[in-house]
């Protein structure tokens, strides 16, 4: 709240996302690998393609960016201040978006639409 604009809690929200989602893939798969290799097979994950994904989430997240630049001009009165109808349709739209890239990504894992 004292910071002048929300830059750290970007950077705060966006790094503790990186780190559940590496470490927790991480744990995972170490576990599943060290359980198979105590039953003597070999641990396989087909390889699929992230390009769907990584693609998805590139536009949602420059859709985010632009939002918060516009969000900061000292009219709206900050990325996540403001009056409360400016706060409400950010949250809604940066919601919406999360629920999206969860829709079309589990789409495209369980083959619905087609990926890249």
């Amino acid at each position: 709240m004292q910071d002048q604009h929300a830059d750290a809690a970007i950077g705060n929200v966006t790094g503790s996302n990186a780190v559940n989602v590496f470490l927790g893939i991480g744990v995972a798969w170490s576990v599943a690998a060290i359980y198979w290799w105590a039953k003597g097979k070999e641990f396989r994950v087909n390889p699929g393609s992230l390009a769907f994904s990584v693609t998805l989430f590139t536009i949602f997240a420059f859709i985010c960016m632009g939002v918060l630049m516009f969000r900061r001009r000292p009219s709206i009165g900050g990325e996540l201040g403001g009056p409360r109808g400016a706060r409400v349709a950010t949250s809604l739209l940066f919601l919406g978006l999360w629920f999206l890239y969860i829709l079309f990504s589990s789409l495209e894992a369980y083959c619905h639409i087609s990926g890249f």
